[in-house]
């Protein structure tokens, strides 16, 4: 019967391919909307845990929180180096590392803080050694990976954030030297080239004291992020030039508690007492999940039409088959074939359709995530897998097949109605 019903499916092959394409589109996009919400919430959580507050300069909370937490937007501009131990003075504070930005390898971001930071991602060195002086540089499993780096290779770091766009404005009086590969965590810090806060300096001018270099270390004892903002560097000078000259600063100081009393008092302190803002992880991106939440569900009822579109067409096109081949069905009955085993075929006409649109569908999804993740940096550098298989896919195909065989049910009923002798005799 297998055979048979594929043979009447080729047999109207236009109509079956339609239903097909139908059906592999509503699931295409339901895969898709599972695994971007998915993946983004999990790696979003992955990201920020342990980070309770980000000390940055004013600006928009969440461009602070996507810049400092995970590199995916720009900076908010700089805070005074001063500010790093005012935190780390506070009974309330357990951990403040800073983070310096500024700089790109093949658009990977050069993030100046300590070893504390990769501590906090559970990163451990799997070749070489963490960096112990300026202009030592620590990349990142997938840096290591994409770019073929190996211990004792220098590289030059590029101005801004992202790939460089030929302008040539690279730092080619202060390469660095690859010093030490992290093992993969599956977090942020896989995309980063870690570095000391004085190779940033040291990069782009900046006169500093042997002191803050020590100081710097001490900060950095525990830190859940780096931050991925692009630095206007001309702007950002001409700032530093205005105030008297290039001075060390940071970007962001990304901040644990020591008790629950430092997340009422820290943040109304400084965002009232400085020029500083301070942004909870927690609230920004639960903020940005819902601006996301609201598009995905409408996307998501979208598809669910879709595949119920997909079904009405399977059902009309069954139902005329069935009409219009009674007499097929009533020899097919006349030769052997139970009333079960002819409604069986149609049932499995309908079942391979919706099965065929649903492998179709995921097979199409997975390849979107393949060439979304390499042709678009954000999605890149969300860590956005095509390899990664949910739960929710297999309740996903589940659902259309349901629907292919609910749509067959009344064409294939049919058969229990026909009147053998008058379906053969219009036939001869």
């Amino acid at each position: 019967m297998f055979r048979l019903a594929l043979a009447y499916l080729r047999d109207r092959s236009l109509t079956t391919a339609l239903n097909i394409l139908l059906l592999a589109i509503s699931v295409a996009m339901l895969v898709l909307l599972v695994q971007f919400g998915n993946q983004l919430s999990s790696r979003l959580d992955r990201d920020a845990q342990g980070v309770d507050l980000v000390v940055g300069a004013k600006g928009s909370p969440l461009q602070l929180i996507l810049s400092s937490i995970f590199h995916i937007d720009q900076p908010t501009g700089n805070i005074p180096l001063d500010s790093l131990d005012m935190l780390r003075r506070d009974p309330a504070v357990k951990e403040a590392i800073p983070l310096a930005l500024g700089d790109n390898f093949d658009g990977y971001r050069i993030v100046g803080t300590d070893a504390s930071y990769a501590t906090f991602y559970g990163s451990e060195v799997e070749q070489g050694k963490m960096f112990e002086k300026p202009m030592d540089a620590v990349l990142g499993a997938a840096v290591a990976k994409t770019t073929g780096a190996q211990l004792g290779q220098q590289f030059i770091g590029s101005h801004g954030l992202e790939t460089e766009d030929g302008d040539g404005q690279g730092h080619d009086h202060a390469p660095f030297k690859t010093v030490g590969i992290l093992a993969p965590t599956g977090t942020v810090i896989d995309r980063l080239i870690l570095t000391s806060v004085e190779s940033v300096w040291d990069v782009h001018g900046i006169e500093h004291d042997h002191n803050d270099h020590g100081g710097q270390e001490k900060a950095g004892q525990d830190h859940d992020h780096d931050h991925g903002g692009r630095h206007d560097h001309d702007t950002d000078d001409e700032a530093l030039s205005a105030r008297g000259g290039l001075q060390p600063e940071l970007t962001a100081i990304l901040v644990s508690y020591r008790n629950a009393a430092g997340a009422i008092r820290i943040p109304a302190m400084i965002n009232r007492q400085t020029e500083m803002q301070a942004a909870t992880p927690a609230v920004e991106t639960a903020r940005l999940l819902d601006l996301f939440g609201a598009g995905i569900e409408g996307a998501r009822i979208f598809a669910w039409i879709l595949a119920a579109t997909g079904g009405l067409a399977i059902f009309i096109a069954l139902l005329n088959m069935a009409r219009a081949r009674e007499g097929d069905l009533a020899l097919l009955r006349v030769m052997g074939a139970s009333k079960v085993q002819v409604f069986g075929t149609i049932l499995l006409e309908g079942l391979i359709t919706a099965a065929a649109g649903a492998a179709l569908g995921i097979a199409t999804a997975h390849a979107a995530l393949f060439v979304a993740s390499r042709s678009f940096q954000t999605l890149s550098d969300l860590g956005l897998s095509a390899t990664q298989f949910l739960p929710a896919e297999f309740g996903i195909i589940a659902a259309v097949l349901l629907i292919g065989i609910i749509a067959a049910l009344v064409p294939a009923a049919r058969i229990f109605h026909i009147n053998l002798a008058n379906s053969l005799a219009r036939t001869s």
